[in-house]
């Protein structure tokens, strides 16, 4: 089975998202909306399968991240989160959270062994 098969997403804090986003487009052309910027990307080079990774700024008083003290969260693409779920609970991993679905896709929270919180996200097809 495989577990995660790219960076969906890196969220961070900041004072001002909003100014942020704003800088980024202003100086490095980032196409910004309120969740920040996406890359698109194929998923391999003969495929159609296009998929992206998400750049998103948060506030730095978000709640969030917690329970995780750091001020970044990784979230990690992969292919069927129901499986791997009922594996990492077999092998003691915390999951903090139930999946939750929503309109793009499937969405689940993790500490890895240092407390960081990490989000996992199976994108819908």
């Amino acid at each position: 089975m495989k577990r995660v098969t790219g960076i969906g997403g890196i969220f961070f804090k900041c004072k001002d998202p909003g100014k942020l986003r704003d800088w980024y487009k202003t100086h490095l052309g980032f196409d910004t909306s309120h969740y920040g910027a996406k890359f698109e990307w194929q998923q391999d080079a003969a495929a159609a399968k296009q998929g992206y990774t998400l750049w998103s700024p948060f506030p730095d008083n978000t709640q969030y991240f917690e329970p995780s003290a750091a001020d970044f969260m990784i979230n990690y693409r992969v292919e069927n989160l129901e499986a791997l779920v009922a594996v990492l609970q077999k092998e003691g991993v915390t999951v903090l959270d139930k999946i939750e679905a929503s309109e793009y896709g499937k969405f689940v929270h993790i500490l890895d062994i240092e407390g960081n919180k990490i989000e996992l996200w199976e994108p819908n097809e």
